[in-house]
């Protein structure tokens, strides 16, 4: 039985270790490590079993940063489903984002929890223009996640993130480059003002790398980055598959 608010939570924490340690294999584990995902402290339990996990717990604020304190790292991925996003302060989001070692974590705690936050759209911002690999990354993923889940957001909030995307797209580095991506597609899929938005902002930033470039081929990494999240991003925004979803969502 999960203890009640107040009482010490790290007694509790043992059992759930024990569970998940059951839960795992090394043949998850390897599996998670063809994908780029840290393992050094993870014991190969998949998500879907994690969010089985969290719906059984519940809501839990500080369960959750006791799972955190673990260090471990199915742990921590379950503490991001069961924590309160009400509870959650500044403080703790800047703490976990220190912690992020994983493109996963970082990503399950900016879309799972961080974006239904009071504070989403500070971090979002801040943390783009940060310097630290994983924090640049979950800032846009905030920017992804808020994109998809923050329903009474206004066009012009979304609009004014589009020239931090610009910038952050000559970011060479893989995780961050696929952030910056995944956040204007996101901004670009979620109405059809911010689709032509979107496609401007990819349009620029691809006549920037190739301006850098001088029209050659290639360039350097930073220019090469830059080329990528822009034509990833025009090739899905562009497709029928998301003009026709953006059209039937306005009717």
């Amino acid at each position: 039985m999960i203890p009640a608010r107040g009482e010490v939570y790290e007694h509790y924490v043992g059992p759930i270790l024990d569970e998940l340690r059951a839960m795992g294999s090394e043949k998850n584990r390897a599996g998670m490590a063809r994908y780029g995902i840290n393992v050094e402290n993870a014991f190969g339990v998949s998500v879907y079993e994690l969010r089985k996990l969290a719906k059984h717990l519940g809501r839990d604020h500080g369960l959750a940063l006791a799972l955190w304190a673990t260090g471990n790292h199915e742990a921590r991925l379950l503490a991001c489903f069961v924590d309160d996003p009400a509870e959650v302060t500044e403080e703790q989001m800047e703490a976990w984002a220190r912690d992020f070692d994983s493109w996963d974590l970082c990503d399950q705690a900016t879309t799972s929890l961080f974006d239904l936050t009071r504070h989403a759209w500070t971090k979002a911002a801040e943390w783009a223009r940060r310097e630290e690999e994983w924090v640049i990354r979950g800032g846009f993923a905030l920017m992804a996640g808020l994109a998809v889940h923050d329903k009474a957001a206004s066009d012009r909030a979304f609009l004014k993130l589009l020239p931090v995307i610009e910038r952050g797209a000559f970011d060479e580095r893989n995780f961050v480059k696929k952030a910056v991506n995944w956040a204007v597609r996101n901004i670009g899929k979620r109405n059809r003002a911010l689709h032509a938005a979107a496609v401007g902002c990819a349009e620029r930033i691809l006549a920037a790398a190739n301006k850098r470039a001088d029209g050659a081929r290639g360039g350097d990494p930073s220019t090469r980055a830059a080329r990528w999240v822009a034509t990833d991003a025009l090739r899905e925004l562009r497709s029928d598959k998301v003009r026709a979803r953006l059209a039937k969502n306005e009717r």
